[in-house]
């Protein structure tokens, strides 16, 4: 599709065949659910939206998820910055856009399907659990796997930390971790894996397919914690005492 018949393309007509796109739209505040009949530049214009940045979100949509790559092999700090910058902020970006879909759907269709009602409070949950959780990454956790890897490069003596070693704070996140993957295991229960009844509206999709998508990205964010940055942080710092 060229970039004239994107922009002639009527927004719910776009939504309907591309179901992720719906998360752009919502972004830059367009209807596509009742107020999807009209064209992506009519809309534009309508709500004063920039249609190159809208447009560009669109063509780009596919690369909302990262892509695989070598992660075992990219040093500790560098990975540490790269959890922050990719998962993150896709997590700090995509609670408000979940939590504004879940209330909508639990209000207006909770009544007569009860699952969105749990859902709502399920992703809730989720957001408090995230939004305590990776603070505590960024502030503490991280700096100090950084802390280890300038340590190890520059061949400087290690101070022990004021909570013990690695594997305490690791722990503990872990647990969340885990806490946080159970609540969303519930959440793909309730929503039949994600998938929307047939009388669904757009915004009842768009909820499910960004809860699929959001479930997606944390098992690559917790993989890259769990399976790569954590075991290789705690025996980095076994190596350093032991020097």
């Amino acid at each position: 599709m060229d970039l004239q018949e994107l922009k002639e393309k009527k927004v719910g007509e776009l939504v309907k065949e591309d179901i992720k796109t719906a998360h752009i739209f919502k972004k830059y505040g367009i209807d596509f659910c009742c107020g999807g009949g009209i064209s992506i530049e009519h809309a534009c214009k309508k709500q004063n939206v920039p249609i190159e940045a809208l447009v560009n979100d669109l063509l780009n949509i596919d690369n909302t998820l990262p892509q695989s790559q070598d992660y075992d092999h990219w040093p500790l700090d560098v990975l540490s910055d790269y959890i922050i910058q990719k998962h993150h902020s896709y997590v700090e970006e995509s609670i408000p856009l979940v939590l504004a879909y879940a209330h909508k759907v639990a209000q207006v269709h909770g009544e007569h399907h009860p699952p969105v009602i749990e859902i709502l409070h399920l992703f809730t949950e989720v957001a408090a659990e995230l939004s305590s959780h990776m603070p505590k990454e960024e502030g503490v956790l991280f700096p100090y796997i950084k802390h280890l890897v300038a340590a190890k490069r520059l061949g400087e003596f290690l101070k022990p930390p004021h909570f013990g070693t690695v594997e305490n704070p690791i722990h503990m996140m872990e647990m969340e971790h885990e806490s946080a993957g159970t609540l969303l295991k519930e959440i793909a229960v309730h929503s039949n894996n994600y998938t929307p009844p047939d009388w669904a509206c757009n915004t009842f999709k768009a909820l499910y397919a960004k809860l699929d998508e959001f479930e997606q990205d944390l098992h690559l964010h917790i993989h890259l914690e769990n399976n790569i940055l954590f075991p290789k942080a705690i025996q980095l710092e076994k190596e350093l005492h032991h020097n």
